[in-house]
């Protein structure tokens, strides 16, 4: 293929640039994380019967697949205890309380009951951390029930297994996994700005790439790797059953209704993409498939200015080499 105009390196330039966390804010924003963490494991310490017992750095921050554009931190919160509440609004307020109990220094207003999670604000860098109860009952791999950010209902999880999962396919492919989950999210952002209705999660986006990393897809090249996310996506309609087998054996999966069915690698009874209808499922084709003809025809283009107004196709109007 020629790549006279855009190749590989300018690729990796646009994601340094335009779509990576930067290094030093990613390390200034997980130390934010971990002093909550710390200062909670300080509490705990000298209150043993406290029913808050982990804080663990959970979503996109704590994999390194986050955008340049997080605004704010996931963290989960392991609760356990015969006093904590079930009933979701009275866990949220009840954890919020036990938050302000841990962190005194901080005002009523920068620990906030929302929907599904305690938002704690940061007065110095304005960034949000968005703590997510998760009733814990002493598992030695810290599975628990979150309550899931989707909507409210509750799934039995656990983050260090997540991260673990996150880590075999870094392992794999040190590098390029991540940043092709990274540029296959900024091109998902993208999507949803310009298509009504438009939405792919970013978790479902990290299980698709880790499925074709798993299937031995190599990511190092990052023209092919978008296109054969690209082309899977087209290829599979998303209609195909994603699978892993981490923690548990392919057997135990269970039976799904839905039209899109991506396995939560941690639980075989979940279905992460549950709430997708078919013509969100059909949106999610359309537009892959559309990417895909992009970037074949930036890989003809004549001309520079061509070939960057296909890749802004993808990539958006922020694409510029």
């Amino acid at each position: 293929m020629a790549r006279t105009h855009v190749d590989h390196q300018d690729l990796v330039r646009f994601a340094e640039d335009r779509v990576n966390l930067p290094s030093n804010k990613a390390i200034e924003y997980r130390a934010q994380a971990n002093r909550l963490g710390e200062r909670l494991d300080s509490y705990l310490t000298e209150h043993p019967d406290f029913s808050l017992r982990r804080l663990q750095i959970a979503g996109s921050l704590a994999k390194g697949t986050a955008l340049r554009t997080i605004n704010d931190i996931d963290m989960a919160a392991y609760i356990s205890g015969a006093s904590a509440p079930t009933d979701t609004r009275a866990l949220l307020d009840y954890l919020a309380e036990r938050l302000r109990k841990a962190f005194p220094n901080f005002s009523a207003d920068q620990v906030t009951p929302k929907t599904y999670s305690v938002t704690v604000s940061f007065r110095g860098s304005g960034l949000d951390v968005d703590v997510v109860p998760i009733l814990y009952d002493g598992d030695p791999q810290w599975y628990g029930d979150l309550v899931s950010q989707d909507d409210g209902s509750r799934l039995r999880t656990s983050i260090p297994l997540h991260l673990a999962f996150t880590r075999a396919r870094k392992k794999a492919q040190p590098k390029h996994y991540a940043q092709v989950v990274r540029l296959v999210k900024f091109w998902a952002r993208n999507m949803k700005a310009e298509r009504d209705g438009f939405r792919f999660k970013s978790f479902m986006i990290e299980m698709v790439v880790a499925h074709l990393c798993d299937q031995g897809v190599d990511l190092s090249d990052y023209y092919e790797a978008l296109q054969a996310v690209f082309t899977y996506i087209a290829r599979s309609n998303m209609r195909e059953k994603i699978v892993f087998t981490d923690c548990y054996p392919a057997s135990s999966v269970g039976v799904f209704a839905e039209p899109v069915q991506i396995i939560d690698p941690v639980n075989a009874l979940n279905n992460v993409a549950r709430l997708y209808t078919s013509a969100q499922a059909d949106m999610i084709v359309d537009a892959a498939l559309d990417a895909g003809d992009a970037i074949d025809a930036a890989l003809h283009a004549p001309t520079k200015q061509e070939t960057v107004r296909y890749w802004q196709k993808v990539f958006g109007p922020s694409f510029q080499v």
